[in-house]
């Protein structure tokens, strides 16, 4: 896509493998709170998995480490895709996910700030996480650091005008040490994004207010690394990447559809799901 370093069809297979793990942890978790948002989680897990394995300068034996990148997740509803990967990568212990929505869990409904665990900042009220980016970046530019700030919002999240606030400042300050995210998935709680609140051209506003705009099919892994290092290499004004993804992806019946967009599956849906996915994995072999 963008001429640079590929990963291998073998690496691929692993990677797409873990992905999978990675959706049955989530949906394990949603199951056994029986609260909490699938849809969302799915959508983008891929994106944080590949962002804290391949893309950010982080230590996981040093989450606390001054020079690490910071990954702020301002859809915050999609928690468990980031539960997950932090447990994956063993911040999080894997049986701790379980107590997804638990009182006294470390793992709420929407991330609470501990460094400790790699949860960066407290989110979830939709809109407030690019403002929170853009003051990391400021605050990083002003101290002469050379960590990335990488936020992670919704498609839908971009009807708050809190979003296109933050846009501005970001193009004013030339933050180019802050990369927006959007899991383009098309769906939000009502229904559909352009139905509610039509985004498109999506591309040009983001352009209009500034930003660099890189497009990228969300379901191509060597297209979401490259789109992710081309980012790393523009210089003087913020990025956003626009990741087209599928709500629920790789469970049939919850791709493309509002309706689990705040609803954990029951018994039979649940089950019927772990083994749609297992047969993706066995697939990949």
């Amino acid at each position: 896509m963008y001429d640079l370093v590929k990963i291998s069809k073998e690496d691929e297979k692993q990677i797409l493998g873990e992905i999978i793990e990675l959706k049955k942890d989530i949906l394990k978790m949603l199951y056994q709170a029986q609260s909490g948002h699938p849809g969302g989680s799915l959508s983008c897990v891929n994106i944080i998995f590949l962002l804290y394995t391949k893309i950010m300068r982080f230590k996981k034996d040093n989450p606390l480490w001054k020079k690490r990148d910071i990954f702020i997740l301002s859809k915050g509803h999609a928690a468990p895709a980031l539960y997950a990967v932090l447990s994956k990568i063993g911040l999080i212990d894997r049986q701790e996910l379980f107590t997804l929505r638990k009182f006294g869990s470390d793992l709420q409904g929407h991330p609470v700030k501990n460094p400790k665990l790699g949860i960066e900042i407290s989110t979830g009220s939709l809109g407030m996480g690019l403002s929170i980016g853009v003051g990391c970046a400021l605050a990083s530019k002003i101290d002469k650091k050379q960590n990335l700030i990488y936020v992670l919002i919704g498609d839908g999240e971009l009807n708050e005008g809190a979003i296109w606030e933050a846009a501005m400042a970001a193009s004013h300050y030339k933050l180019d040490n802050l990369i927006a995210i959007v899991d383009r998935n098309g769906i939000q709680i009502d229904g559909s994004t352009e139905e509610i609140m039509a985004l498109e051209p999506l591309a040009e506003k983001w352009k209009a207010f500034g930003w660099e705009v890189i497009e990228v099919d969300g379901s191509n892994l060597n297209d979401i690394i490259q789109g992710f290092e081309k980012s790393k290499k523009i210089l003087r004004k913020p990025k956003v990447i626009i990741f087209y993804l599928i709500k629920g992806s790789e469970v049939s019946f919850m791709e493309h559809t509002r309706k689990f967009h705040g609803r954990a599956p029951n018994k039979e849906e649940y089950e019927t799901a772990i083994i749609e996915l297992e047969k993706i994995k066995k697939d990949l072999v």
